[in-house]
């Protein structure tokens, strides 16, 4: 690697991440907008021309706050759990491919994403969702507060069960595609229609896991603040807690990316219509790799806002309830979904021959 390329991909690595953060933090503005339509109520519109610079306030007021550790935690631990978490949230975004390379600088393509053609990045997402975990149990045990681990053996037994039902619904989108690259994926929908026609039951398992995995309502059991004050992060302040909360949101944006991409046919705009031929423009064109930006970022946000509709608009689960729908509900369904999809696939290429 030359120092060109490592200096772009700093640079490329640097923006990326930025952008993330950003998009994390209106994307709390967003939810209190919309929670605020929802409830007939006005919500920020103090701090810059429609509250648009609430965000920056808040982040700035937790800066400021007083870091505050309770005497029994476990610091060294305590401290880790926030970074554990945020890193975890933006390494997925690594394998995301938005769109198609932007530049070409001495023969490398260079786009948004750091690696978009990894041959295995849909195990590699699953992957990440998985080691997420840690984050938020090491808070909970590390604060040394009742309510704190409650929340974290709460967030541990809840997102090891829904990331295996997680992981099977996505194997019927990998047995039509034949690919772990989720850039192929996308082609082959822009090619053969997108996926969500082909695999409803799997994109509806993946949404619903989606909200479990990431502890939003009506699956925030990890924080419940009735009976667990806030949960795993009930110790945290000033920057940890916003690490924590950035870390959600982030977590959100990517799972509203990866079912756009895997589902939604990723940057392609209408199913089974070629855009660039329509619009008689290369595919690589700078034009037709920006609109497939747009498009790809319009789905993720369209299914951040249903996210964020979900939240305010059902109440909470009880605990055995959450157990039942994941292990009696979810996983059956996968599973028959997956035998289903190899039984349709089996027959189609049997009578094609």
């Amino acid at each position: 690697m030359t120092l060109t390329n490592l200096i772009i991909i700093l640079v490329q690595a640097g923006i990326l991440v930025n952008l993330m953060l950003v998009a994390a933090a209106y994307m709390v503005l967003a939810e209190r907008k919309v929670s605020a339509y929802i409830q007939n109520r006005i919500g920020p519109n103090r701090v810059g021309p429609w509250g648009l610079f609430q965000s920056f306030a808040d982040v700035f007021k937790l800066y400021l706050k007083e870091d505050i550790v309770p005497a029994a935690a476990d610091y060294k631990f305590h401290a880790l759990a926030p970074v554990i978490a945020i890193g975890v949230a933006i390494t997925v975004y690594a394998v995301i491919p938005f769109s198609g390379p932007l530049v070409t600088i001495d023969g490398v393509q260079y786009g948004l994403t750091m690696a978009p053609d990894m041959n295995v990045a849909v195990l590699v997402v699953l992957a990440m969702t998985s080691v997420g975990v840690y984050g938020v149990a090491l808070a909970g045990w590390s604060s040394n507060s009742k309510y704190s681990l409650l929340g974290g053996l709460r967030s541990s037994a809840q997102m090891i069960s829904y990331e295996l039902s997680m992981g099977l619904s996505v194997v019927g989108v990998v047995l039509i595609g034949g690919t772990l690259n989720i850039v192929e994926l996308i082609e082959q929908q822009a090619a053969n229609g997108w996926n969500i026609i082909y695999q409803p039951l799997g994109f509806i398992i993946f949404l619903v896991t989606a909200l479990a995995e990431t502890n939003r309502a009506p699956f925030d059991l990890p924080e419940a603040e009735p009976e667990l004050v806030g949960g795993y992060h009930t110790e945290y302040s000033s920057m940890k807690f916003g690490l924590l909360y950035l870390a959600e949101y982030a977590n959100i944006l990517a799972s509203s990316a990866i079912m756009a991409a895997l589902f939604l046919g990723g940057w392609d705009a209408v199913p089974f219509v070629d855009e660039a031929a329509l619009l008689g423009l290369e595919p690589t064109s700078l034009p037709m790799v920006l609109m497939g930006h747009v498009i790809f970022l319009s789905k993720a946000f369209l299914l951040v806002f249903v996210f964020i509709w979900i939240r305010w608009s059902l109440p909470r689960f009880r605990y055995d309830q959450l157990m039942n729908l994941g292990w009696k509900v979810l996983l059956p369904l996968a599973l028959a979904n997956i035998a289903v999809t190899g039984t349709v696939i089996l027959i189609i290429e049997h009578f094609t021959k």
